[in-house]
């Protein structure tokens, strides 16, 4: 049982690596690299379940804010061009 759904976690990261490489806009590639990041934290969190290491559930949950914090980077990257002013136009 478990076996299959590291399996069917392993199988939605490969998709995502391929949206990533083929993705037809940036937001695109952005979205797969996300769902990768989460997937990866799924997969953390299922081998500290099975290994009966629960500290490694602090590890995933360090991943996932970081994930999370650098998706909300980039996106305010592509979206204003720089990472120190709200936006354009503001002094």
């Amino acid at each position: 049982m478990y076996a299959a759904a590291g399996l069917a976690i392993m199988a939605t990261m490969v998709l995502a690596i391929t949206r990533t490489l083929l993705g037809p806009t940036v937001y695109d590639r952005i979205l797969a690299v996300n769902m990768f990041g989460t997937k990866t934290v799924l997969i953390i969190a299922a081998i500290a379940f099975l290994t009966d290491r629960m500290d490694l559930l602090d590890i995933a949950l360090a991943y996932a804010l970081i994930n999370f914090i650098g998706i909300i980077a980039v996106l305010k990257f592509f979206e204003y061009g720089e990472f120190s002013r709200g936006g354009r136009g503001r002094p």
